[in-house]
């Protein structure tokens, strides 16, 4: 908290802040009687700026006390201490999030959903002294208590924030911040953990800056002020529900209306049509579901009564998705009802927030582009116009908490971060092809964006959701396997599929295995857990529900392919397949393949090329 505790008379107090920009703004929004910064639907709360720092400063207050005298010296020493927060988005999250931060030490949420065993993890994981808990999840929080101080750190404890709340407010003149006392503006603030979606779960430390500078940005990009009212609904245990839908609007003295009761499409147009928001976030998953329910439920209104759900999504000054790649086909639907305008799409990841966007009123974007790279970012391609996406950027976390040699790993020599995925570059625009460990399908020579043909899939009328994975094979390296929700039937074959998405998708790019699934499941930020579906779904030793192509019968016809490959030109011939279909034991079946010779080089044709 500061460089030394008694060297000088400090500047602190119980009603003072340290100097850090987000709390100046605060203190200046508190005298602004008329303005809410938090709206938690779900708990029927509302608090103003004053009511916030009120709360905020009480909390931070019961927080130092509640700690024994080593810590509390370790915080003024300017040591990263890590705190734990157990609470849904809401007023309790807002305030937990503020005292951690008010009290110099590193915030690390946690998902409230989280079972004891797993919860353990994390908080052993961050060195964690204490757990600030909302009402909500106190169960939680006093089981991880009971463990952690069992045989972890008998000083661990957790507190509950709901009667710290409301407490009567202060004047705004009794609020100040200090003029001594300073945060670190680079120390650590914040710890993400990376969803895990393709690894274990690794801590992000991300510094006091980004809840600074990127907040900033991000209330430019949009023109955040007072007058604005995001509704959230992402977790706030992930870098989006952090970075995209809290402290850029925390920070702008915008209004931050939480639902955190569940996603129900219902309710979230309900609340659309009564007004009042002007920007909304989510997830493709969000998106395809409330499609969805106004295809099935407001269409059927009476014309009057469907046009006040239409005007409302108009109205937003921005609808933003992020997480994963919006498919195109659910994009022009979007783009139809909001007459003409997109849903604005971006791309980032935990370890260092955004790196590309669509700029509101950009309508020179391309259809399934993530936009352009968002301002003062450095980004290269490792191969050019496409490529692994490598970045710097002045928002990149510090470390991957305790692992250093990850840490390490993450990084090229030049200091570019190596982000895992690959994307392609048009002009100034930018196309997510997915990660390179498992949405690039490499299959007979050919690399495959498995996000290509998900899209193309999704735009079947029949398709609900739609998953895409390579599958090991001894012959073509992998497979394009497809694992599909069905929206109004029950079955589908494969030949029916590959006959559908044959004016849409190469040959090569076929899919060869088909299994129909009654969901994806999903991280809670929305994303399909592909690396464990595609061994679930698809295991080696075969399932009764995977179709697959067995065996292939050759047609006469012919076609012709050229084939560049570093400035030489072969042309081959590849015989054009028809697939015969039936369910089978395992997909690494042995096939019956063909290949032709060239002069004295022998090449394979694609997998089942049609």
């Amino acid at each position: 908290m500061g460089s030394t505790l008694h060297s000088r008379p400090k500047h602190v107090g119980p009603n003072i802040l340290p100097k850090f920009p987000i709390f100046t703004r605060l203190v200046g929004y508190a005298s602004r009687e008329e303005l809410i910064a938090i709206n938690d639907v779900t708990n029927g709360f509302a608090a103003t700026h004053l009511q916030l720092l009120t709360d905020v400063l009480h909390l931070r207050n019961v927080l130092y006390d509640s700690l024994d005298e080593k810590t509390q010296q370790r915080l003024w020493d300017g040591e990263e201490v890590f705190f734990n927060l157990l609470a849904p988005g809401g007023y309790e999250f807002a305030t937990g999030f503020l005292a951690i931060l008010a009290i110099g030490g590193v915030i690390v949420p946690l998902s409230p959903a989280l079972p004891v065993q797993e919860a353990t993890y994390f908080v052993k994981k961050s060195e964690a002294v204490t757990v600030l808990t909302s009402q909500r999840c106190m169960k939680l929080g006093n089981a991880l208590a009971k463990e952690i101080s069992s045989d972890f750190n008998p000083r661990f404890h957790s507190i509950d924030i709901r009667p710290h709340l409301f407490r009567p407010t202060l004047e705004p003149s009794d609020i100040i911040v200090s003029s001594d006392h300073f945060l670190d503006y680079y120390g650590s603030g914040l710890v993400i953990f990376t969803s895990g979606t393709t690894g274990p779960p690794k801590g992000a430390v991300k510094r006091r800056s980004f809840l600074d500078s990127s907040a900033q940005m991000m209330a430019d990009l949009y023109n955040l002020g007072p007058d604005d009212t995001v509704m959230h609904n992402l977790p706030v245990h992930h870098a989006t529900g952090i970075s995209t839908t809290f402290a850029p609007f925390l920070q702008s003295g915008s209004c931050i209306e939480f639902h955190s009761s569940g996603f129900d499409p219902a309710n979230v147009w309900e609340r659309w049509r009564r007004g009042g928001l002007t920007l909304f976030s989510g997830v493709p998953t969000m998106y395809m579901r409330l499609m969805r329910y106004f295809e099935t439920n407001i269409c059927k209104l009476p014309t009057h009564e469907m046009e006040e759900y239409i005007a409302a999504a108009r109205n937003f000054k921005g609808l933003l998705c992020g997480t994963s790649a919006l498919p195109f086909s659910l994009q022009q639907k979007w783009s139809a009802l909001l007459g003409g305008k997109k849903i604005l799409e971006r791309y980032g990841t935990t370890e260092f927030s955004g790196a590309f966007t669509v700029q509101p009123g950009d309508t020179n974007c391309p259809d399934g582009s993530v936009g352009k790279v968002m301002p003062g970012l450095e980004i290269q391609l490792s191969d050019g116009d496409e490529g692994e996406i490598l970045i710097k950027s002045p928002f990149m976390f510090s470390r991957y908490l305790h692992e250093p040699e990850a840490t390490t790993a993450s990084f090229r020599e030049d200091g570019f971060f190596k982000t895992g995925d690959i994307a392609r570059r048009v002009g100034p625009y930018y196309f997510i092809m997915g990660r390179a460990s498992i949405d690039i399908i490499k299959s007979g020579g050919y690399k495959i964006s498995a996000l290509d043909i998900e899209r193309e899939i999704l735009g079947l009328d029949y398709t609900l959701e739609a998953m895409v994975v390579g599958v090991e094979d001894e012959e073509f390296g992998q497979r394009v396997a497809a694992a599909i929700v069905l929206k109004d039937r029950e079955s589908l074959t494969l030949d029916a599929l590959r006959q559908d998405l044959r004016s849409r998708l190469a040959g090569y790019k076929m899919p060869t295995l088909l299994r129909v699934v009654p969901e994806l499941p999903k991280t809670v930020s929305g994303k399909v857990i592909k690396k464990k579906l595609r061994t679930e779904l698809f295991p080696a030793e075969g399932h009764p529900d995977v179709q697959f192509l067995k065996s292939i019968d050759l047609i006469s016809k012919s076609i012709f392919l050229i084939v560049v490959n570093i400035g030489n030109i072969m042309v081959y011939k590849s015989l054009v397949r028809k697939g015969v279909q039936e369910k089978a034991p395992a997909p690494h079946a042995a096939t019956t393949t063909t290949t032709t010779t060239i002069t004295t080089t022998t090449l394979k044709g694609p997998p089942f090329a049609s």
